[in-house]
């Protein structure tokens, strides 16, 4: 589809499809790079790399006061960042969690919210300043030693990427979610960190196995235990994979006899979370899953994280442990997602290859930073030499100057020997002068220089000056000359930046079995109910006997069980599918309930009947289908643990018109029938004895003979007692079917 636009007699052709390509496209993109992602260098996204900036250029050091949080995200906003305040907010209040980071880069004063959940306060409240390592991703921010780019307005300059000495990528994590695609890089050690980037440094070719030796897997700040080492190295040599991490969980004695499970680190998933943890446990007490608990409670304080479970006396607490893993947050999966962006395109890295990329920005950096102060040192160096020399024709320059007419005509003498219409005392020192040839910048200090500077110590202290920056060019210029030297320097600053944040590792690694926890359910018998749509729920026998039965009637099957048995539910294209009692939601009367197809793979299937599978073992079921055939099955032929069989077997475009189950008595007391009738209004009756027994595998046999446009409409089996069946909502007589030998042509129904 296409759109033409005139404007002044120019014709426009726009094709709407390639439009919403590229716009979509550079839509994806601006999320991904702007937004969503952290750069692999400094290992921050935009939103945070800006509040940082805007902190630095605020004066918020780590010893200055801290400034109204409103005032930062104002700052941040207007000025590197416009997009909406409380969203740069979040992110400034993330970054000054401790249970968020592993090394929080906000020094935040106020609610910055809690483990718990809690939300922090309004901007307004709190207040906020560079933490130590807020203020060392910044250092070195003035050496030059990272691009600035015009902000959105081109107003100011801000950094592309922070001069990140730090491996802030893997030590703080990150998540975020773009268009299509997610990071999730979890928090790691400090030490452990540093001590993997030296080793990397030291062996480029390290493999992954003595690199996990170093950093064996994610250290997160709310501790907890990792409990599928085995898969740790999988994940990070692939960058993907999931991480299972369970809470720490003590056991003591309680009152009474009782066991208190005490909870004292939670997974990481958790953090700011905690509530969630404590109300799953008491949904499952008042619901009565765990008949083990006597009470909950959440004794944390800020001395750390304390959750008490009291589990009743003689009753097992290991039992229940192990329940909790399974049914509740207690244990909890970690996806990891290694994916940050490298020049301007998102890519996923593995361990090795995230550390060699920090170890790739850290020597660009360093070359900077050296080259910097190589050119500081020689500029300096041209000002002292320039002081020393003129301590030596001071008298001279005192000369000149009392002899110009002004400060750049002074310069101009001391610079290139210029004497023009300077008035000299004596014909030597014009002489002397005429061979100065100080350079400008030595002139300028020179003509700046106070007279305290010609006191003998000053000079003394001009000429070690001079000797030291020497020695620092010296030094500069090997380190600059020799990879190895630059190294040297990386590895001598990640050691004193450990020393400044080492800290004992937090998360335990392990390899724990599976949990096996063995489940006590209270046998009581329910009522699976299934409407026409086939919604299915389940209610207890009090429910159900005060339920009327018009209401009843709206439910197609309604199968009275125990709820330690099986719901056997048979489709019309053959199929037998068992659904567990205990998965099928116990609800109130007037409640929904939820579709069958999701509780089994029935799909688009038609339900034909449903039973219990204790019912189904101990009967003969009847099947019957609409091109006529019919056959007996023993019940005991679908005992299995498959939750889906073939219940039979079915012609092409065949399907089961009906099911029926009779006890044993019942096909062996001889006195059953069958009950046909067809689309075209012809019925037949016979006796149930004239049909053989199969296997499920079995077709059967000719119940009917039928035209080839005919099929089966309804079919039952009655007791020859009975005279009344019910087909289509309407009741008929069963007398007025005329009965014949199996197999026969159906006579004109005169139901």
């Amino acid at each position: 589809m296409s759109t033409t636009i005139n404007q002044e007699e120019n014709i426009i052709q726009l094709d709407f499809s390639e439009e919403m390509k590229t716009s979509y496209r550079d839509y994806a993109m601006s999320v991904i790079i702007a937004r969503a992602l952290p750069d692999v260098r400094d290992g921050l996204k935009p939103v945070q790399r800006r509040i940082l900036y805007a902190c630095k250029e605020l004066g918020l050091a780590p010893d200055k006061p801290h400034r109204k949080s409103a005032r930062i995200v104002g700052d941040t906003m207007g000025k590197y960042h416009p997009h909406g305040d409380s969203s740069i907010y979040d992110a400034l209040v993330h970054m000054a969690q401790e249970y968020s980071l592993a090394i929080p880069l906000i020094d935040g004063h106020g609610n910055f919210g809690s483990i718990d959940g809690d939300s922090a306060a309004a901007m307004r409240y709190t207040e906020a300043r560079l933490s130590k390592g807020g203020a060392l991703l910044l250092e070195n921010l003035d050496k030059n030693l990272v691009d600035f780019i015009p902000n959105f307005d081109n107003s100011e300059k801000e950094p592309v990427v922070l001069p990140a000495m730090l491996p802030n990528l893997l030590i703080n994590g990150t998540t975020g979610i773009a268009v299509g695609m997610a990071t999730n890089i979890p928090t790691h050690n400090p030490a452990e960190v540093i001590d993997g980037v030296i080793a990397t440094i030291d062996s480029p070719n390290i493999t992954m196995e003595k690199l996990m030796s170093i950093i064996p897997g994610p250290d997160f700040p709310t501790g907890g235990i990792i409990v599928n080492k085995s898969d740790l190295m999988q994940i990070y040599s692939t960058g993907e994979g999931r991480i299972r991490i369970r809470g720490r969980v003590e056991t003591e004695k309680g009152e009474y006899g009782r066991t208190n499970l005490i909870i004292t680190e939670i997974p990481y998933t958790l953090s700011g979370n905690k509530t969630k943890l404590v109300e799953s446990f008491t949904q499952l007490m008042r619901d009565k899953v765990f008949d083990e608990i006597y009470d909950v409670r959440d004794e944390s304080s800020k001395e750390g994280i304390r959750i008490v479970i009291e589990v009743k006396k003689d009753r097992d607490a290991e039992n229940l442990l192990n329940g909790l893993y399974k049914k509740t947050p207690l244990e909890d999966t970690y996806s990891v997602n290694l994916l940050a962006v490298k020049e301007q395109q998102p890519i996923t890295f593995n361990l090795k290859s995230m550390i060699l990329e920090f170890i790739d920005f850290q020597k660009e950096l360093y070359t900077k930073e050296f080259t910097h102060l190589l050119n500081k040192s020689i500029s300096r160096l041209e000002i002292v030499d320039g002081l020393i020399r003129a301590t030596d024709v001071i008298d001279l320059i005192i000369e000149i100057l009392r002899g110009s007419q002004s400060v750049k005509q002074a310069k101009e003498c001391l610079t290139t020997g210029n004497i023009t219409d300077i008035k000299f005392k004596s014909k030597e020192s014009e002489k002397q002068a005429k061979t100065l040839d100080f350079t400008p910048a030595q002139a300028d200090a020179i003509l700046a220089m106070p007279l305290s500077r010609l006191v003998g110590l000053e000079i003394l202290k001009l000429t070690t000056e001079s000797d030291e920056l020497k020695g620092k060019i010296e030094e500069y210029k090997e380190i600059l000359s020799n990879e190895k030297s630059l190294l040297k320097q990386i590895k001598n600053r990640l050691r004193a930046y450990k020393k400044e944040f080492d800290e004992p590792r937090k998360t335990q690694i392990t390899d724990e079995e599976t949990v096996n926890y063995k489940e006590e359910v209270k046998i009581e018998t329910v009522y699976v109910l299934v409407d026409k749509f086939g919604y299915t729920k389940s209610v207890d026998t009090a429910t159900y006997s005060r339920t009327t039965p018009e209401s009843l009637a709206e439910y197609k099957h309604i199968v009275c069980l125990n709820n330690d048995d099986k719901l056997c539910v048979f489709s019309a294209q053959g199929n037998m599918y068992q659904v567990k009692v205990s998965s099928i939601p116990k609800t109130k009367i007037k409640d929904k309930g939820v579709l069958m197809h999701n509780l089994c793979k029935l799909g688009d299937e038609d339900i034909i009947a449903v039973t219990s599978f204790e019912t189904l073992f101990e009967s003969q079921t009847v099947f019957i289908t609409k091109k006529g055939y019919i056959k007996r099955v023993s019940g005991a032929e679908f005992m299995t643990n498959r939750l889906m069989i073939a219940s039979t077997k079915l012609e092409e475009n065949d399907e089961i018109s009906s099911i029926t189950l009779l006890t044993s008595s019942q096909v062996l007391s001889g006195d059953m029938k069958v009950i046909i009738y067809t689309d075209k209004k012809l019925s037949l009756g016979f006796m149930l004895e004239d049909v053989p027994e199969f296997k499920k595998t079995g077709r059967g046999v000719k119940a009917i003979s039928l035209d080839s446009k005919d099929s089966i409409a309804f079919s039952t089996v009655l007791s020859i007692d009975e005279d009344i069946f019910v087909f289509d909502g309407q009741k008929y007589s069963a007398k007025r079917v005329r009965t014949r030998s199996r197999g026969a042509k159906g006579q004109k129904a005169s139901l």
